[in-house]
């Protein structure tokens, strides 16, 4: 079978898996205060393998200003990203890439702030120098934490000969850590604000080839991600064919997916996060063709609850962990390569909280993540889940020692799930006091007690993944 045919047909078996479980079928429930299903796995109907590297962060750029931040010297962040992934992937970017100046003059005074927050329409930017120093403990930081990099650099504002001169700079210091350089953030949402009212893709496109040989000129061994969009579908769809015809030193396509937003809009609730996003199923489909077709892998590179920022009582709760545990495997159910979540300093949707005066905390989202980290490596398998609720859904993978079942209930009701299984060797539950709580939202491996004759249970608002 020819690559292109085995992709076509594992992405219609994936798209057929994916929309499966977001269509549900009707069950009795034999006890109305309990959510009965039935689950039905099938190993030999393999789907996608999740890479090593799956799970990923994604900070504002501007964080490099504070050469202290990313650095051996940050030992506590360290260890919350090797705890979240032995290998995962640093993505740096968003908003504040396009006002970041490089320079090889270190500046005399202290750093401009401690830790960077997710940009938003209210922040006032300013220009952040970028320095060599930065990037040498940057370097030291992704060393100890064994984490690799996606590097923004400023196409947006600032001039290619200096972009160029920084890419330089970020080879030579980083590299064997940097996997590509991405030119320009979301540049799908640039008319109007950097560009003109007429700019299209096609403008971008000769800006992104223009500034793409410039920095080739300057680091023969460039490789690049893209086209780092915001939602414009079209962008990814042509990036994909242009790179094909022309640009084989693209490693890596990449967009972005917030669920909601923006943040403070009538409606950004609870209900409205837990419910399915139609919108999700359609674009990543379309993302995994281009790329497919492209022979290239597919990233998500930034991404949250609820763009703008994050909505206070939503993004920063309980229910964000179990929305950012299900779609992380949606992604990974069509072939994604990993999902760089967004976030820094004290934004309400970042997965870690916080900075190196006050320290560091975990946040929800950090023991969703943390909860998926388990299917890192493992093959996802055909399953089906019955159940009148459609707040319940049900994923299963097989590694080289064991299955994993996972059941995500982000109902107020107890759900009941028969299966075939009839052991558990692990078990871990992730749960909190109310589907809004901030505190107190847990990741505790347990007792393997919610397989009961052959019937998983998984307590109201929680996720429970076993190994068996």
């Amino acid at each position: 079978m020819k690559r292109r045919d085995f992709l076509s047909s594992a992405s219609a078996a994936a798209a057929s898996y994916l929309a499966s479980h977001l269509l549900y079928a009707q069950s009795a429930a034999a006890d109305p205060a309990t959510i009965s299903g039935t689950l039905t796995i099938d190993e030999s109907a393999t789907l996608a393998t999740i890479p090593a590297d799956f799970i990923g962060l994604s900070y504002e750029s501007a964080q490099l200003a504070n050469p202290a931040f990313f650095s051996a010297e940050n030992t506590a962040l360290i260890a919350l990203f090797r705890e979240l992934s032995d290998q995962g992937v640093l993505r740096l970017g968003g908003g504040t890439s396009e006002f970041t100046v490089f320079t090889t003059e270190e500046p005399p005074a202290a750093a401009p702030f401690d830790a960077v927050g997710p940009d938003t329409s209210k922040n006032v930017k300013s220009d952040t120098p970028i320095t060599p120093k930065s990037l040498r403990n940057l370097r030291a930081f992704l060393d100890a934490a064994n984490w690799r990099c996606l590097y923004g650099l400023n196409l947006g504002r600032g001039p290619v000969a200096r972009a160029a001169e920084e890419a330089f700079h970020v080879q030579s210091i980083l590299d064997p850590r940097l996997i590509a350089f991405q030119l320009g953030n979301e540049p799908d949402a640039w008319r109007n604000r950097y560009r003109p009212a007429t700019w299209s893709y096609a403008d971008y496109w000769k800006e992104w080839s223009a500034a793409r040989t410039a920095i080739v000129a300057r680091v023969p061994q460039a490789k690049f991600a893209g086209p780092d969009v915001s939602n414009k579908m079209a962008y990814v769809t042509g990036f994909a064919e242009d790179v094909k015809r022309s640009a084989p030193d693209v490693v890596l396509l990449t967009s972005h997916y917030y669920a909601m937003g923006p943040a403070g809009a009538p409606g950004i609730t609870i209900d409205k996060l837990l419910s399915p996003d139609p919108k999700l199923e359609r674009d990543l489909q379309i993302a995994m063709a281009a790329a497919h077709s492209a022979g290239l892998p597919y990233r998500m590179s930034e991404g949250n609850s609820c763009w703008n920022g994050g909505q206070p009582g939503v993004s920063d709760t309980l229910a964000s962990a179990l929305w950012v545990a299900e779609m992380m495997l949606d992604f990974a159910s069509l072939g994604c390569a990993g999902v760089n979540l967004h976030g820094g300093g004290s934004g309400f949707y970042t997965p870690i909280a916080g900075g190196l005066a006050a320290g560091f905390e975990r946040r929800p989202e950090y023991f969703g993540m943390e909860l998926i980290k388990h299917f890192t490596g493992a093959t996802l398998v055909q399953s089906a889940l019955e159940c009148v609720n459609d707040r319940v859904r049900a994923y299963a993978a097989r590694n080289a020692k064991s299955t994993l079942v996972i059941v995500i209930n982000k109902s107020a009701q107890p759900a009941a799930i028969r299966t075939t299984l009839r052991h558990a060797h692990r078990q871990w539950l992730l749960t909190g006091p109310s589907i809004d709580a901030k505190k107190g939202v847990t990741l505790t491996a347990t007792s393997a007690g919610a397989l009961r004759k052959g019937t998983l249970q998984a307590p109201a608002y929680s996720a429970i993944l076993m190994e068996t």
